[in-house]
């Protein structure tokens, strides 16, 4: 594929951390719209009540695919990509725990949006990212939201690893059991050439930025499951 940085620009610096606002998730299933608030407020797009609006809008209920995060910045006018491996839905997902509750009531909605995208102004391509792609994008100071299996994602700054299973308000226990899949937003800030990571903002979390291994990333990102989704978001919105 072509790479996200426009003709021209310069080749990629060794490292760079960009300052992306940590917002937390408040329920197991807001991840994307978190981590969507993120990218709006790095770009001074975020404006509450115009968000909430905007949730309503394009009925944005419990099962958030990457696609309708495409839709949301859209919405609000910010310069975008989404370069995934199935334009639409994986027939092969509807056995999956993770997808198996909301997959029957979901295909057709999705399938409509990916069908309608290009009338929308929407830009989706099915095509592979490569780390370099990621780097030279975020040289640029350009952020990106992207699909990550959470059982697979160490951060190495972490004392202990996040609760993958699920996402619960402070005093609601957990009865899920370890599943093999699980489908999780992160904005990606960042990277270090010499070390070999990745930074990211986990929105599980409402203090950190997490770094882990670029190896670790991409088994993560390519996970069967994530379709190796990634929204490129572009700061000249």
């Amino acid at each position: 594929m072509k790479s996200p940085r426009e003709g021209g620009e310069p080749p990629p610096v060794d490292c760079i951390q960009l300052k992306v606002p940590v917002i937390q998730q408040l329920y197991h299933w807001d991840c994307g719209l978190a981590c969507s608030r993120m990218v709006l407020q790095y770009l001074n797009h975020l404006d509450n009540d115009e968000f909430q609006k905007a949730i309503q809008e394009l009925q944005l209920t419990k099962s958030i695919w990457t696609i309708d995060l495409a839709y949301l910045m859209r919405h609000f006018g910010v310069r975008h990509k989404f370069c995934t491996q199935t334009l639409g839905v994986d027939k092969g997902y509807k056995n999956q725990s993770f997808y198996r509750k909301h997959f029957d009531t979901e295909e057709n909605r999705v399938n409509q949006l990916f069908a309608q995208a290009k009338d929308c102004k929407v830009l989706v391509e099915k095509c592979t990212v490569t780390v370099q792609d990621i780097q030279n994008h975020l040289s640029q100071g350009h952020i990106a939201i992207v699909l990550v299996n959470a059982v697979l994602l160490l951060c190495d700054l972490c004392s202990s690893p996040v609760k993958y299973c699920c996402f619960l308000p402070i005093g609601q226990k957990c009865f899920c059991r370890s599943p093999d899949y699980q489908g999780h937003f992160i904005v990606l800030c960042g990277y270090n050439k010499a070390s070999g990571s990745i930074y990211y903002n986990n929105p599980a979390y409402a203090d950190r930025t997490c770094c882990t291994s670029i190896s670790n990333f991409e088994e993560a990102r390519t996970s069967y499951g994530t379709d190796e989704d990634i929204l490129f978001i572009y700061t000249d919105s």
